[in-house]
């Protein structure tokens, strides 16, 4: 039912849904609270609360990759569970299959697109091997979490632990240093930016 009584007053849901996901659209892209509750004729509290009803989470841009990943669709949930900003997982087959379909110059510059997205993100969460977690952290220039699913070359899927990507989360979510104590430390590293000394 589109219309619904309250008290004296009928309300009209779709009015309600479609003022809301407009809020939402604005606020997404860049609008302060204030602007949104002017443009719109609201309370600029209105749309603050309105904001802290739906929020799932504060804090950094999260951004989880990895492959060659067998067990992707957990994996993908759990960072969906986290709220994960950007998620990209694939497994061997996909990556075979991407490198079949596309030509050279496509595949590079889809790549240099998703090395350039990752930029964008405060905390990069890398799934792969030892080499090439230690490669994107010098092609980033920034601070990356990785966690080692085995050595270089990996030639097939690997499952990872799902209890590990949980904890790597929770720790970038709680604001602790994921490499702080106990087993998690062995299970994954952080690869800070070398800061730059200038003379």
């Amino acid at each position: 039912m589109r219309l619904l009584r309250i008290g004296d007053k009928i309300v009209d849901r779709e009015r309600l849904s479609s003022v809301i996901s407009e809020i939402l659209h604005r606020r997404a892209v860049g609008a302060t609270q204030q602007e949104v509750a002017m443009a719109l004729g609201l309370e600029r509290s209105f749309v603050s609360h309105l904001e802290g009803l739906g929020e799932v989470r504060r804090g950094n841009r999260i951004a989880v990759v990895g492959f060659p990943i067998a067990n992707k669709e957990e994996l993908e949930e759990i960072a969906q569970d986290f709220a994960v900003d950007f998620v990209y997982f694939l497994s061997e087959t996909e990556r075979k299959e991407y490198v079949r379909r596309k030509s050279g110059a496509q595949i590079f510059n889809e790549l240099l697109s998703l090395l350039a997205s990752l930029k964008d993100f405060d905390l990069v969460v890398f799934l792969a091997s030892d080499k090439r977690i230690a490669m994107l952290g010098k092609i980033l220039d920034k601070e990356i979490i990785g966690v080692s699913i085995g050595s270089s070359p990996i030639r097939r899927d690997r499952k990872v632990d799902p209890q590990v990507l949980r904890d790597v989360l929770e720790n970038i979510i709680d604001g602790r240093e994921p490499d702080g104590e106990g087993q998690v430390k062995r299970k994954f590293r952080i690869f800070k930016k070398k800061s730059q000394s200038h003379s």
